[in-house]
């Protein structure tokens, strides 16, 4: 964890890097166990899209569809088995038989297999307690797409009927960023990974023989800023998620640490102890240059950007112990926000800025925490004893953190609220989860 004021200093870099070091296994696509919350909210009906081909489509939309609105937290989710009928569009639906259901939503659709390759997904959702057959429906899309991007279409009318039916954008047309642990011929080896944010369709990003840490999205979805110890040394990167492109951005003397991307994506906050020991600078991409913002004897370290860019939060252990502090984005004097627990960290924003997620600690327990910054109300979220690295989805509803299941990294997330946990499950050692912005829609 930290390094205590009554200790030797010693580099944050190395010792979250301890975290990294546990037993080590192949990689595997990441699978998501509801493990509370999942017989509570909204009642709605997904019947199982219809096909028009030959076979089995590459993939089944409406499942798809339906784990993403049952992941939330917010829906239950009727099982195919309780479905009366199975209709494909609102034409052959009988209202009565869905009404004695009491569902709030219905959704029915089809897959087209067309002549050219692709294929065409058509959905409807509809309120079956409208009087009316011409207002029943509430949403309605088709999609004309390659096979390949059958997931992200299913992602994306998820993302459609949470909005409609919450008032809320959804974020299952998103991504996570994560390191992974793998026995190697001579060794470990670390890979940065991005999936889509169900834990499918792994794409690994960088593959390296020592740690990688810290991983980063740029605001545009299309970066992502890291630390690699390739050579024995902290250094900090960008990688192009389409291509190769890796640009170095600090390999200064000591620590290299924490990379942070400014919501314009035009500046990183980063911790460097260039000067002799860890402090925040802002670090410019465009023009390489550096600014040093805090100036003090403590660690100060994991810088954090509020959504509308004019304040970092970071830790520091100037009052004794790892707290939470908050000052302007171009500097000057630092508030301590957190006063429960003998540790606090890790701090990042909710996208509506009034709220932060970290890790508090007490008595040897570290569980994800919220912090109301209007109140500086504290609420514990987890009950597991190593949880770390939190990370808001982009609608602010659930966090993502990693924890220990069995001796192994694992990713889980709970919601804002910590009704709805939930464990991403894969065989081997998992850390450092990063949320990615929102992708772009696609094209209907």
């Amino acid at each position: 964890m930290w390094c205590t004021m009554k200790q030797t200093k010693c580099s944050i870099v190395m010792l979250v890097l301890l975290s990294l070091l546990a037993p080590a296994a192949s990689h595997a696509v990441l699978t998501i166990e509801m493990t509370q919350g999942a017989d509570i909210g909204i009642p709605v009906a997904v019947v199982p899209f219809a096909f028009d081909g030959q076979g089995r489509p590459p993939q089944i939309v409406s499942d798809i569809v339906a784990a993403d609105l049952a992941r939330s937290g917010l829906f239950k989710i009727l099982a195919n088995n309780q479905l009366p009928s199975r209709p494909s569009d609102n034409t052959d639906i009988k209202v009565e038989l869905w009404r004695s259901l009491k569902i709030d939503g219905l959704v029915v659709g089809n897959v087209r297999l067309l002549q050219n390759g692709k294929y065409q997904v058509q959905f409807r959702l509809l309120d079956v307690f409208k009087k009316d057959s011409k207002e029943q429906q509430l949403l309605g899309y088709r999609f004309i797409v390659p096979a390949e991007m059958l997931r992200t279409v299913a992602h994306q009318i998820a993302d459609h009927i949470y909005e409609k039916l919450t008032g809320e954008r959804g974020a299952f047309n998103t991504r996570i960023g994560y390191i992974t642990k793998e026995p190697g011929r001579s060794g470990s080896v670390y890979k940065l990974q991005v999936a889509d944010s169900d834990g499918y369709a792994p794409q690994t990003i960088f593959t390296s023989p020592e740690p990688l840490m810290s991983p980063a999205w740029s605001p545009d979805g299309q970066w992502l800023a890291y630390v690699s110890f390739f050579d024995h040394r902290a250094k900090v990167y960008l990688q192009s998620i389409a291509d190769a492109r890796t640009q170095l951005i600090a390999e200064f003397s000591g620590i290299n640490s924490a990379p942070a991307f400014s919501p314009d994506g035009k500046r990183l906050a980063l911790t460097l102890s260039r000067d002799g020991n860890p402090e925040i600078y802002l670090y410019t991409v465009a023009t390489r240059e550096l600014k040093r913002l805090t100036r003090d004897p403590a660690i100060d370290t994991e810088p954090s950007w509020s959504p509308d860019g004019q304040y970092l939060v970071f830790t520091s252990d100037r009052s004794g112990r790892p707290q939470i502090y908050r000052m302007k984005a171009d500097g000057g004097s630092a508030e301590r926000l957190t006063y429960e627990g003998d540790y606090n960290a890790r701090a990042s924003y909710a996208p509506d800025g009034k709220t932060i997620t970290l890790v508090s600690g007490d008595l040897g327990q570290y569980h994800i925490a919220t912090l109301k910054l209007d109140t500086h109300a504290l609420q514990v979220l987890t009950d597991t004893p190593l949880d770390e690295s939190p990370t808001f989805a982009p609608n602010g509803r659930m966090i993502l953190y990693a924890t220990e299941l069995r001796g192994h990294g694992v990713l889980a997330s709970v919601s804002a609220d910590g009704r709805v946990r939930q464990v991403y499950r894969e065989s081997g050692d998992v850390r450092e989860p990063a949320w990615s912005p929102y992708n772009r829609d696609l094209q209907r």
